[in-house]
C-alpha cells in the first residue's frame, strides 16, 4: 500500500470504525415517526446525567429526532451512561480478530475523551460524531489531527506517527498480503513527513496537515462519504 493508501486508511478508519463501534452498542437504531413522540432526552433514565436536548441542538448538527433516537440507543446499551476504555476497547477488538487493535483504540479514545477523565459519555460520543459525518473538511481534519497528536501539543512528530502506523498495522494483523516488513511503519513515516512537513522541521503543524490534505482527491473523497450513515 502507498503513502496516499496509508494517509487514507488513517483517516478514513477512524470515522468508519467509530461508526460501526456505535452500531455494535445498539447506538445508531433507525431514526422512525415514533421516536418523535419524545419531547425531551430522557435525561433522569440514567445516572450520569448528559446535557440537555437545547445544548446538544446547539452543539452538534442533529436534529432533534436524531438526538432522541441515538440517546435512546446509548441508554440501552449503557445504563450507566458511561463507557470506559477498557469497554471501549474489548468491543473495537471484535471488528479486527486477526490482529491487536488495543493500542489503536486508545488513541481513538483519547481523541474522543475531550475532558480526559476517563470515560466516555452521551455528549462525547454525539459531539464527535456530528463532527466526523456532518462537519465540515476542515472539522473532520481537525479531529483526526488532534488523534495523531498524541500529547496534545499542536504538534505531530515522527515518533507520535510511528505509534499510529504501528499501530494501525498492529490492528490490520494478517490482513496485509504480502506481509509487510518490520520496517514498514517507519518507512511510511518518512514518507508521510516527506509529503505533510513543508518546512522540514521534524515536525507536522496542522496548517501543514490541512494544506497537504486538502490537496489529495482521495482523503477529500473519504471526508464526504459517510455524511448518510444515520
Amino acid at each position: 500500500m502507498g503513502i496516499q493508501g496509508m494517509e487514507l486508511c488513517a483517516v478514513a478508519v477512524v470515522i468508519i470504525l467509530f461508526i460501526a463501534v456505535l452500531k455494535q452498542f445498539g447506538i445508531l437504531e433507525p431514526i422512525s415517526v415514533e421516536d418523535s413522540g419524545d419531547a425531551e432526552l430522557e435525561l433522569s433514565a440514567v445516572r450520569h446525567q448528559p446535557e440537555g436536548l437545547e445544548q446538544l441542538l446547539a452543539r452538534t448538527k442533529f436534529t432533534k429526532k436524531e438526538l432522541q433516537s441515538l440517546y435512546r440507543g446509548f441508554k440501552n446499551e449503557c445504563p450507566s451512561g458511561l463507557v470506559d476504555e477498557e469497554t471501549f476497547k474489548l468491543i473495537y477488538s471484535q471488528f479486527f480478530p486477526q490482529g491487536d487493535a488495543s493500542t489503536y483504540a486508545h488513541f481513538l479514545f483519547d481523541a474522543f475523551d475531550s475532558d480526559h477523565n476517563g470515560v466516555l459519555c452521551f455528549q462525547d460520543f454525539v459531539v464527535g460524531l456530528s463532527v466526523l459525518l456532518r462537519g465540515t473538511v476542515h472539522q473532520k481534519l481537525k479531529w483526526a489531527f488532534n488523534l495523531y497528536d498524541i500529547n496534545k501539543d499542536g504538534y505531530i512528530t515522527k515518533e507520535e506517527m510511528l505509534e499510529i502506523m504501528k499501530s494501525i498495522y498492529d490492528m490490520m494483523g494478517r490482513c496485509t498480503h504480502p506481509t509487510l516488513r518490520d520496517s514498514a511503519p517507519a518507512e511510511h513515516v518518512e514518507l508521510f513527513f516527506q509529503k505533510m512537513d513543508r518546512n522540514g522541521d521534524g515536525m507536522v503543524t496542522f496548517e501543514e496537515f490541512l494544506e497537504t490534505c486538502q490537496k489529495d482527491k482521495d482523503i477529500m473523497s473519504s471526508m464526504q462519504i459517510f455524511e448518510n450513515a444515520i
